[in-house]
Parts: C-alpha cells; sequence; structure tokens
C-alpha cells in the first residue's frame, strides 16, 4: 500500500494490516526513527529540486529567518534523535515550529482501536491491547492517526500535577470492573502516555514543580513511574521537545538538573535579524488581506507603502535596544503584527467616514494604533516613570526618523522649512477628506518635488500623495525641523520659534531701553531750565 493511501482504503483488521505495505519493521520504528527517515527524505527532495530549478525550498514553510541559525541545529537534534528545548523570548515561533514537526511524520499510523496508549498492533504495551489481541486476533479491529492527532501540547502552569502528565488511579473505573486499584486496568492515563507513538511539546518547561520534572526525567530515561504509589512500567515511545524562556531556563530552582541533563540539543531562537525578514513575517502573519460585501461600494482596495511597513517594524527593532523596554521580557513580534492590523483599520475608518475608494495607511495611523504596542512592551522603573504612552510615542518618532534618513538623508528641506518659517501651517488629521488634504499640502513649496523616491506626481493618487508627504512631514518633525501639535498641526520648527520669541524678547528690552533714555533725557532737560 502507498503512502499515498486514504482512511477508505487502510486495513480495517489486524489481519489486513499483516497483509499490507505497513509491515511490522515499518510500523515498529521508534517515533524518533521515523522522523529522522522522514527528515532524511525531505532534504534529499529539497537538494534535488534546487538542483533542478536553482531555487532552495524551506523545510519548514511559514518559519521565516531561521534558515542559516535555527533550523540547521533542529535538524542536527533531529538527525542525532535528540529530544530538545527552544530557549527564546516570547514571538519567536517556538511553538510553531514545534508544531511543524509533524510534518516529518508519516501521514497515517496504525493503532489498535480502542486503546488509550494508541498502541503499536505488533508490539501492544497495555493490558487492554494485549487481552484484545489473545482474544480477536487477526480480527482486532485497527484505527488510524493522522500526524496533527500524533502532536500533544501542554503549557506549563505551577498548579499542573502529575496525575495531569503521567495519570492517577480511578476508583470509579476500578469499581465498576471490579479490578483491584493497583491494576494496570484501573489507571487513567495522563497526557503523556496518551501521546505514545507521537511529539509531545511541553511549553514554559520550567514553571512545572520540580516533582514534576522528575517524573518527567524518570520517564525519559527509565520508562516507569509510579502512580500512586503502584509502580506501573511505561516503555513509552515518544519524542519529547520543550520551549522555554533563558531567564527562566538558567535561573537557579526553575529546572531541575537530571531533567536538563537529559535534553539532548539546547537550541536558541531570536528575533528577525533584518528589517526584509521582519516584514515577510508581518506580511504573513498580519490580517491585511480584507474583503468586503458585494453591497460595499465605497473601498475597493488597499495599498500599504513600503515605508509604512518599515516604520511599522522598526518600532520593534527600537524597543528591543531601548534602556527603558524590559530586555528581560523581550519585545514579540506579534507587536508589528497587531500594530500592522491596527494601523490598517485605522486608514479603514477614515476612507469610510469620507467614502474613498482607496485605503492607503499613514503615518498618523501609526500613532493611533498605540493599543497594539502599549500592551506588549513591558518597561523598565525609568519607562514607567515617563508613562509607557509617552515611551512609545518616542519610539514611534524615532522609527520615523530612522527610516526617513533612508529615503531622505540627502534631500534639502529648506524650502519646506521656509514656508513654515514665514508663519505657514497645515493641519492632518482624520476630520478632512483626502482631497482637502491634498489642496492643503499643495500649498506648500518645494514639498512633492522632494517626493521622487516614492515616484510621486501629479498622475499619482490622491491617498498615495497625501501618504508619502505626511510620512515626510513626520520625519523632519522627528529630526526638529518643524513642529507638530497634538491635533496634528504642523507648523514652524521649535527652533525657529524659539529664535523668534528670543528676538522678540530682545526688541522689548531695546524698546524699553530707548523708552528710559528718552524719560532720562527729559528730566535733565526740566532741571536745566530751574
Amino acid at each position: 500500500m502507498s503512502q499515498t493511501a486514504t482512511e477508505t482504503t487502510l486495513p480495517k483488521t489486524l489481519g489486513q494490516l499483516r497483509s499490507s505495505d505497513f509491515t511490522a519493521a515499518r510500523v515498529n520504528r521508534s517515533v524518533k526513527d521515523e522522523l529522522r527517515d522522514n527528515l532524511i527524505a525531505r532534504l534529499h527532495k529539497i537538494a534535488a529540486n534546487a538542483r533542478t530549478n536553482g531555487e532552495a525550498e524551506s523545510l519548514f514553510p511559514g518559519i521565516v529567518g531561521y534558515d542559516d541559525t535555527v533550523i540547521p541545529q533542529i535538524v542536527n537534534a533531529v538527525l542525532s534523535r535528540h529530544n530538545f528545548i527552544l530557549l527564546g523570548l516570547r514571538g519567536q515561533a517556538k511553538s510553531r515550529i514545534l508544531r511543524a514537526l509533524t510534518t516529518l511524520l508519516d501521514p497515517f499510523c496504525p493503532y489498535v482501536a480502542g486503546s488509550e496508549l494508541r498502541d503499536n498492533p505488533y508490539e501492544p504495551l497495555s493490558r487492554f491491547s494485549k487481552d484484545l489481541i489473545a482474544s480477536l486476533g487477526d480480527d482486532t479491529p485497527i484505527a488510524w492517526m493522522t500526524p496533527e492527532e500524533r502532536y500533544v501540547e501542554k503549557l506549563a502552569t505551577p498548579d499542573v500535577t502529575v496525575a495531569d502528565l503521567i495519570g492517577d488511579v480511578d476508583p470509579i473505573k476500578a469499581a465498576r470492573s471490579g479490578h483491584e486499584l493497583g491494576s494496570e486496568l484501573t489507571m487513567h492515563y495522563g497526557l503523556l502516555p496518551r501521546a505514545n507513538r507521537g511529539i509531545f511539546a511541553i511549553n514554559e518547561v520550567p514553571d512545572l514543580a520540580g516533582k514534576i520534572q522528575v517524573a518527567l526525567f524518570n520517564i525519559m530515561q527509565e520508562g516507569d513511574v509510579q502512580i500512586k504509589g503502584y509502580p506501573v512500567r511505561l516503555e513509552l515511545d515518544v519524542a519529547i521537545v520543550f520551549s522555554a524562556n533563558p531567564e527562566d531556563y538558567t535561573a537557579r530552582g526553575k529546572i531541575v538538573t537530571p531533567l536538563k541533563d537529559r535534553i539532548g540539543s539546547e537550541i536558541r531562537t531570536h528575533y528577525p535579524e533584518s528589517l526584509d525578514e521582519a516584514i515577510s513575517i508581518t506580511e504573513q502573519e498580519a490580517w491585511t488581506a480584507r474583503s468586503y460585501e458585494a453591497a460595499n461600494t465605497d473601498i475597493q482596495h488597499i495599498e500599504i507603502p513600503h515605508y509604512i511597513r518599515q516604520i511599522v517594524e522598526q518600532i520593534a527593532f527600537i524597543a528591543r535596544e531601548d534602556k527603558k523596554v524590559d530586555k528581560r521580557s523581550g519585545v514579540s513580534q506579534r507587536l508589528p503584527i497587531s500594530t500592522m492590523e491596527l494601523v490598517l483599520s485605522n486608514a479603514e475608518r477614515r476612507a469610510l467616514l469620507h467614502g474613498e475608494s482607496l485605503v492607503v495607511p499613514r503615518v498618523a495611523d501609526i500613532f493611533a494604533a498605540l493599543p497594539g504596542i502599549t500592551g506588549k512592551i513591558e518597561l523598565e522603573y525609568e519607562g514607567e516613570m515617563k508613562g509607557s504612552d509617552t515611551v512609545i510615542r518616542e519610539l514611534i518618532r524615532t522609527s520615523v526618523a530612522n527610516i526617513y534618513d533612508s529615503y531622505f538623508a540627502d534631500a534639502n528641506t529648506q524650502q519646506i522649512e521656509q514656508w513654515f518659517n514665514l508663519g505657514g501651517s497645515v493641519e492632518l488629521n482624520d476630520k478632512q477628506s483626502t482631497k482637502d488634504i491634498l489642496a492643503s499640502l499643495q500649498q506648500i513649496q518645494g514639498l512633492f518635488e522632494k517626493l521622487t523616491p516614492f515616484k510621486i506626481n501629479a498622475k499619482s493618487k490622491p491617498e498615495v500623495a497625501v501618504s508619502a508627504a505626511e510620512f515626510l512631514l513626520e520625519g523632519m518633525t522627528a529630526h526638529k525641523k518643524i513642529s507638530r501639535s497634538e491635533a496634528r498641526t504642523f507648523t514652524a520648527g521649535e527652533k525657529r520659534k524659539r529664535n523668534e520669541d528670543a528676538a522678540n524678547y530682545a526688541e522689548k528690552m531695546r524698546q524699553r531701553e530707548q523708552e528710559r533714555q528718552a524719560e532720562s533725557a527729559h528730566n535733565r532737560t526740566r532741571r536745566g531750565f530751574n
């Protein structure tokens, strides 16, 4: 029987299984051997496709930025048949990588129908399956598992018990069946035994109590465990994988040394190393491909400028280096994902308010996405004193300045500055339609001539032109060349204002001195006549 067999053509009884391609040699492979064999076959296929097409296929589709760092280490761990742990801060795709291991399992795996331990029909483990096969022989019913059904995941919390993971005695089952409490048939198995012949993943393993960790390494090493004082030997066939935060994992008392010693490979994950990688992840994960009902006559298209994507990602990069942000907690990649969704939603709202057909996010929409950022950043004491909103606004301004420099580092904006210095001002907010804002922006001398990096011209769509122009103004604001109020009114820069205030003050002092001198001269003249 081929690997492409469907559930309807799979053997239904033990006798049919023995006469099929699912031989004892094939089915009796351990899970780790199965993962290894399928990984080798996958690597051969990827290499062959690369030689034929010249394009390298990803071993784990959807995992971005790990091709040269994390994935080779995972490959080595699987080839070595290791239990391994992924160490990384939040939002580094640890759980996704563990779930992707199911792609290395066989499409279908047989087990004795009704078995809690999903017993191998050729080598049953539980008393239930052994008795059933002894009674029915070749007529023993066979059920099948898919790769997804062979993956069991548990989030570790301090209240997890041995009964949750390993099992417990079930007095009700004992009373109904008439068996003694010490009998294997009275056991209620936990998650780990039920993951037999599959992959068992434990997230945040340091949060497990010490006695649970002891039970884990005992069953990993010896294959036996005590349930309520009754010794039970379970020769489980499980590939056990873990995830943890590096700070928790390395702190004393967080994980018992014997368990750490029995984990074959320790693999560290990381955040995206470049903006392009981060943008690819956000494009993949964020809900930006939005659809509308047929009755909708307003919004027809969504266009997200590349510089908006860059600014959103840059926020996370800068936050990870900012001393006001807690580095031990990390800045999750979920931050730019949720921020991008909120940015687009604010642009959507503005388009709906003004009946516009094209949705184009602006920098102002990033400031409106504060709720998507505040909950994903843990602040240090200095940051707490300043307030989360203030810190995040500073992060956004710094991000805008950095991306602005990548487009306009050599641009001469003196003409634009002069327009504002001569008293010009422009207000850009969601209350105005795009056409009204465009008309206001066109009054600024030299503004649109500077937008050549975005190929803005007279034929450009108003929404695109306004977004690019606002980005330029926001960049100038971030560099303190001009100013912007909370009401989003752009005016002359703070330095210019300070200079004008100083000049006005000097002029007033000069006038006062002149008046004082004139009055003094007048008084001297009056004394002369006396």
